[in-house]
């Protein structure tokens, strides 16, 4: 039966794991230059209706050194622009390919193209949900703290897609997760009501950044104005500038923290230059590991 990543909630706890596990594996591997090609034959599909530099090369970075082959898709290139169901595309698709990512704006478009579509469905980012980019920053902390459990985790920032799969984590994880937000930016609200149902770690939501800051292992930004965002951009500089993670508000927090961000960062703005390029930070580390993490994702929903 074929597993597809739409929301971190389609992953139980020991799914989490298994990634975890064999992204660590593949990485370890990876540095010693050992070779895997058990992805010979194999084609990923990558269909994007959004700019990308992280997403989109470690995807095709991972099937490449895995011996398999990827094929990048403009969405604007395919019939879907001219008004092709989606079920007929997920369909044909599905005879040519091993597995599918796809970035795009709607939750629902993707939701469609897993129904009909008969092979692995991957979210590579919707508005509402940045899935993979989660996995990978998880594996982050893992490296740098040894583990999740019994670290305060603080999320600075728009209330944004990759906040809502960072309260998905911590929903299925049991994570202690406070998010700090601008009123009127908060993450959505049935997407925090449906996380706080399983009742399962903690999560806080909070209009004061300081407060999310107090004691945390880890800080976490994101840009304040996302992906067609960007007329608001004017407005969410004022209504955020509270909100940037410099040196003061690194201060609030545990000695040893690690700061992260999914990049690209808008340096002065959610993030100061010198926390960016700071002892802290971690970003680069993020970056890379989406590698690891994304060679794992494929080879579990890949049946290898």
């Amino acid at each position: 039966m074929k597993k597809d990543i739409l929301t971190l909630l389609d992953l139980s706890k020991e799914d989490f794991e298994i990634f975890f596990r064999r992204a660590l594996e593949l990485k370890k591997e990876h540095n010693k230059g050992i070779p895997d090609k058990s992805f010979a034959g194999k084609t990923l599909g990558l269909i994007f209706d959004k700019h990308s530099t992280r997403t989109r090369l470690s995807f095709e970075t991972a099937m490449i050194q895995l011996g398999g082959t990827s094929i990048f898709i403009s969405a604007k290139d395919t019939q879907i622009a001219r008004d092709e169901p989606v079920r007929d595309t997920a369909r044909v698709l599905s005879r040519y390919l091993d597995c599918l990512a796809i970035r795009t704006f709607s939750q629902d478009l993707l939701k469609e193209f897993a129904e009909y579509a008969t092979i692995p469905v991957i979210n590579a980012l919707t508005d509402l949900y940045h899935p993979c980019q989660v996995l990978s920053d998880l594996l982050t902390v893992i490296e740098r703290k040894g583990g999740y459990k019994d670290l305060k985790i603080a999320w600075v920032g728009d209330g944004n897609n990759v906040a809502h799969s960072w309260i998905n984590a911590a929903a299925v994880l049991g994570l202690d997760l406070t998010l700090a937000c601008p009123e009127g930016y908060y993450p959505d609200s049935k997407i925090v009501e449906k996380a706080l149902e399983r009742k399962c770690g903690k999560i806080l939501i909070t209009s004061d950044p300081v407060e999310a800051a107090d004691g945390a292992d880890v800080i976490y930004t994101d840009v304040w104005a996302s992906m067609g965002q960007e007329g608001e951009q004017t407005t969410r500089k004022q209504v955020f500038k509270p909100f940037q993670v410099d040196k003061e508000l690194v201060s609030k927090a545990s000695e040893d923290v690690i700061v992260m961000h999914c990049l690209p960062a808008h340096r002065g703005e959610e993030i100061s230059e010198e926390v960016l390029e700071g002892p802290n930070s971690v970003v680069w580390d993020q970056a890379e590991n989406k590698l690891h993490m994304h060679k794992a994702v494929l080879e579990v929903l890949m049946g290898n």
